[in-house]
């Protein structure tokens, strides 16, 4: 990981507005599928925030850039956890305790996992890949873990990916359940999106067709 002095810093609001929208769906979610208290979730949130805020007003200092990568880490794992407990219990409950559960608390309950697992997913690529955006923004970054179309084409030689093109990578992973425009390198990564993937099958397959049939009868 390359994370010395950089003076071209991404613009971080989007990823900002990732973690806020993340936050709010883990306190939103019914309290009987959540594995975290809803006020776990502020404290985290505010040191998230601090850090990214932290690393354009100080100019890419070294400290909050690795401040920042951990607490990203951290956080993802945090809300994958919430994530994929609230993913859990749902199968569950609609398994063992179908007469309990409503379909509109199921639909809901399955957007909500399936906009966590996107967003989630998409601070761990934008932070994995490449060392990270800074690295990668100034030319001294790591082997790529993903492959993008524009590094295949010479009039994009000077193109870098941002955390739109993250995003965009970890919305594809979760509705079509593997690559499309944009292939992984790196066994990590592979492994990743294999596991992104596999959480919204069985979000999307079990728990949402579950929901609509519900619905529907």
């Amino acid at each position: 990981m390359n994370l010395k002095q950089n003076k071209r810093i991404e613009p971080r609001w989007p990823v900002l507005l990732a973690i806020v929208l993340t936050s709010i769906l883990l306190i939103i979610l019914p309290e009987r599928i959540r594995i975290f208290p809803a006020w776990l979730v502020n404290p985290f949130v505010i040191e998230v925030i601090i850090c990214i805020v932290a690393v354009p007003l100080s100019g890419g200092k070294l400290i909050w850039r690795i401040a920042e990568r951990r607490i990203i880490l951290m956080f993802f794992v945090f809300s994958e956890i919430g994530n994929m407990s609230a993913l859990t219990y749902l199968v569950r409950l609609m398994t063992v305790h179908a007469n309990q559960v409503s379909g509109e608390e199921l639909l809901a309950s399955s957007v909500g996992v399936w906009v966590i697992n996107v967003l989630a997913f998409s601070l761990l690529y934008w932070q994995m890949d490449r060392g990270g955006p800074e690295s990668h923004n100034n030319k001294n970054s790591l082997k790529p873990d993903l492959l993008f179309p524009q590094n295949t084409i010479a009039e994009y030689k000077d193109w870098n990916p941002i955390f739109a093109d993250y995003l965009f990578l970890s919305f594809t992973s979760a509705s079509a359940f593997s690559p499309t425009d944009v292939m992984p390198l790196s066994i990590r990564a592979k492994m990743l999106m294999m596991l992104q993937s596999t959480i919204s099958l069985v979000n999307i397959v079990v728990v949402a067709s579950r929901a609509i049939n519900i619905l529907g009868s």
